[in-house]
């Protein structure tokens, strides 16, 4: 039976229950403030944590990714590694096997950093749009809020 990488079906949604929120804002629906919509606001972080909650999810699906595809490289680099060692104990002159240790050597380096490029921009590509969820969110609330002040200033 294969080892199972906990890591790979982590759910960073179970952190987070939104119907706590719900429950908790059904409370703060009985105090009137007045020139406050209580409504509007509960609803403002309401989708807040739901923006949270995709940021979280997108962050862990590239985490994933980055840990699927790093398992992926190890599996690689032990085949070729095996079939590395088979080539150079394969007969030849001295001069040939160190010509053929230094081309596999160069060949690993540059597959190595092939593969560090690759994982650097799955982490990129995952964090930017984790924070494109962020920003959005951001930029939402911040209109609400202006919304909001704009119902309670007294116009002159």
């Amino acid at each position: 039976m294969a080892a199972k990488n906990p890591f790979l079906d982590f759910d960073p949604t179970k952190f987070f229950d939104p119907t706590k929120f719900t429950e908790m804002a059904k409370g703060f629906g009985d105090f009137k403030v007045p020139g406050m919509d209580v409504e509007s606001l509960l609803a403002s972080q309401r989708r807040n944590i739901e923006a949270l909650t995709a940021a979280n999810q997108l962050a862990a699906e590239g985490f994933q990714a980055v840990l699927r595809r790093q398992a992926e490289i190890l599996r690689q680099t032990m085949e070729e590694s095996s079939s590395m060692v088979s080539e150079l104990m394969a007969a030849g002159t001295p001069e040939d096997k160190v010509a053929k240790q230094a081309e596999l050597v160069k060949v690993a380096f540059e597959k190595a950093i092939a593969n560090m490029k690759e994982l650097a921009e799955i982490v990129a590509k995952s964090n930017s749009e984790a924070a494109e969820v962020l920003s959005g969110r951001v930029k939402e609330s911040i209109e609400e809020v202006k919304a909001q002040l704009a119902k309670i200033t007294p116009k002159k």
